[in-house]
């Protein structure tokens, strides 16, 4: 499939140039260690010289439209971005316990993690319009979990970005092994990221030497910048709701991180 847009790339999220800025998108294959991924690069029509690249993880529904639409969003900013599936042959799921079964699957296999999305990277960064040594990552709610695992991990990324992900790990950063720049977006009022969890992830942080910033938003809750939060937080009597200012305000500062790191 193969698209191209003028304008803003999604209505309902969060408004973030004031310029129409015309993109094209197509989904795409590629592999890991004998999986099949399906993936959606976005980018800006008519590039001429070589642009950062950003990867975007999606949340644990899988890389549905969402990831595609943030894609998208950053094309018109002037990215190439890619939505990147850390499930495998695309699947996507429609309910808690399926997508809890597919992260869970996920997180209990980081070195497979790694690879599938260091293949996604590979897949951005030879991309004849993309410059290969300025890439970063965002990712929401289990892809922000994932960005910060592979910022832990060392990956050669400029930047992560985390929205409402989660912040546990596993196995934390060393001291010098976190080499990309970090910014982490929380809903201050998400019960899924308890005050002890950051605590831990700062002075984890501290400990590693990394260079983070993290920004609470008042009020907002889990999936804050997703509109589709809301219903399925009523649907699934879950802790999920889009918060539009959040959004917005977390959108603009992943603006300004991007344009320090990829400069």
């Amino acid at each position: 499939m193969r698209r191209v847009a003028y304008g803003l790339a999604v209505a309902g999220l969060a408004a973030f140039t004031a310029v129409p800025v015309a993109f094209a998108g197509e989904e795409v294959t590629y592999s890991a260690d004998g999986t099949t991924l399906k993936g959606y690069i976005a980018r800006p029509v008519g590039a001429g010289a070589k642009r950062p690249g950003v990867l975007v993880v999606h949340e644990w529904w899988g890389n549905n439209d969402y990831p595609r639409k943030r894609a998208d969003m950053l094309a018109q900013l002037g990215y190439v971005a890619l939505a990147v599936d850390m499930y495998g042959d695309g699947k996507t799921v429609d309910t808690p316990k399926e997508a809890g079964a597919l992260s869970g699957e996920v997180y209990k296999n980081l070195d497979v993690a790694e690879k599938r999305f260091g293949a996604a990277r590979a897949l951005l960064a030879r991309q004849s319009d993309v410059d290969g040594g300025r890439i970063a990552a965002i990712g929401y709610c289990f892809g922000g979990r994932m960005v910060l695992e592979m910022a832990r991990r060392g990956v050669d990324l400029a930047g992560v970005v985390s929205f409402h992900g989660g912040l546990v790990t596993p196995a934390p950063a060393k001291p010098g092994a976190v080499k990309a720049k970090l910014l982490v977006l929380n809903g201050a009022a998400d019960p899924f990221i308890k005050p002890e969890q950051i605590d831990a992830f700062k002075k984890e942080m501290q400990s590693a030497g990394a260079s983070y910033s993290f920004i609470d938003y008042p009020g907002a809750v889990h999936a804050f910048t997703n509109p589709a939060a809301t219903a399925n937080g009523k649907k699934y009597n879950l802790p999920l709701a889009y918060d539009a200012d959040a959004d917005k305000k977390s959108w603009a500062e992943m603006q300004r991180f991007l344009q320090t790191v990829l400069k």
